[in-house]
């Protein structure tokens, strides 16, 4: 069959109209299509522990999906108790909380008085006419709570279920992805669809890493400053670290507001500096070590990513923009008419150079991943 070249126009708008369908299709399909795909990069995380117990103890495919995902329940359970106990022990100090966040109030009022000459009757009035209608939005704000609850709920259930499915129903995944395509493409597709699986599990591995390590260090740095809640704003922070660049000004935000609640504006400094450091010892050093640059997507596409997620789908949004966004430039850098899209997605090309190695002990060492 003879090839049909179309105008650059044309291909152009054919482009734009598959990204807005796409879209739209997206926003429609919230309910399902963001479980799914939470859940498929879920079951790449458990492959390798699924196909360990299928080889290694003998385990039917479906045995070992439902305990893999099962495992998978009791971390996440055991992190979410831990969480609970600390924000449990910060629920015991709300009234220093409140406290300080009353004193703090009345030194902003008379800022505002001085500065901007308003008595502090108008800024009561203004602030109880604020507080009127939030309580008559009460019962819509009520209706919201309850939605999102049941909407969190569903999101769970469906996520559980498609990580086993998806984990127990894989080969015939994969067989549908190489039968699409001609016969002369089938080898093609399947080194894509492995190194797509091989780098993205690399990859979600290293940032659950990354996460790890920039736990510890934020709690043993806040431990040592003598911040109350080094544990607690230790996980936040590797929690939000997952979301680039937004993630660590939220983390950062709410580890100011509770230092400055419970140990005085002195200390905020010292956590915004740690803070600071520890992100800057994150980027340059953990990032190429348990990451690594292969699916290293341009900082203005993976903001552009992160806040269109956020606009479709909320958090869930942010959280997957990262992955499928690095997916797709894998898939865009192995096919020749999709390759200016992985250079448009990729940042710039640097000379090739030693990658770096950081020796712990004689036979413990931390190497640059490619």
């Amino acid at each position: 069959m003879k090839d049909i070249s179309l105008p650059f126009y044309t291909r152009l708008a054919m482009v734009l109209f598959s990204i807005i369908s796409l879209g739209y299709l997206a926003i429609l399909g919230q309910t399902i299509l963001a479980p799914l795909l939470t859940s498929f990069l879920l079951a790449l995380l458990l492959l390798p522990m699924s196909s360990h117990m299928e080889q290694k103890w003998g385990f039917k495919r479906s045995i070992a999906s439902i305990v893999s995902v099962i495992i998978m329940i009791a971390v996440i359970s055991a992190i979410l108790f831990f969480l609970a106990n600390q924000l449990t022990d910060l629920w015991k100090d709300w009234p220093l909380l409140k406290h300080q966040a009353e004193i703090s109030f009345h030194d902003i009022q008379d800022w505002i008085s001085r500065t901007f000459n308003v008595n502090t009757q108008r800024q009561i009035a203004y602030l109880k006419d604020s507080a009127s209608a939030a309580v008559a939005t009460s019962a819509s704000v009520l209706g919201a709570t309850l939605l999102t609850l049941s909407s969190t709920v569903l999101f769970l259930s469906f996520l559980l279920l498609f990580t086993f499915f998806i984990l127990n129903y894989r080969s015939v995944l994969f067989r549908f992805l190489t039968s699409v395509f001609e016969e002369k493409h089938v080898q093609k597709v399947s080194d894509i669809v492995r190194q797509v699986q091989y780098i993205i599990k690399k990859y979600i591995t290293g940032l659950f890493l990354q996460m790890f390590i920039v736990t510890v260090l934020m709690i043993f740095t806040l431990w040592l400053l003598n911040i109350k809640y080094a544990v607690l704003l230790g996980l936040i922070s590797g929690i939000f670290n997952i979301v680039p660049y937004l993630g660590i000004f939220t983390a950062l935000l709410i580890s100011v507001l509770i230092t400055f609640a419970t140990a005085g504006g002195a200390k905020v400094l010292l956590v915004v500096i740690a803070f600071v450091s520890i992100h800057a010892l994150d980027g340059n050093v953990l990032l190429p070590l348990v990451v690594g640059s292969k699916v290293k997507i341009n900082a203005l596409f993976a903001f552009i990513g992160i806040v269109v997620g956020e606009m479709m789908w909320g958090i869930s949004g942010m959280f997957l923009c990262i992955p499928y966004l690095a997916m797709l430039k894998i898939i865009f850098d192995k096919v020749d008419q999709l390759k200016p899209w992985g250079i448009l997605l990729g940042g710039e090309e640097k000379p090739p150079k030693k990658r770096r190695v950081y020796r712990i002990t004689k036979k413990i060492k931390l190497e640059e991943q490619e």
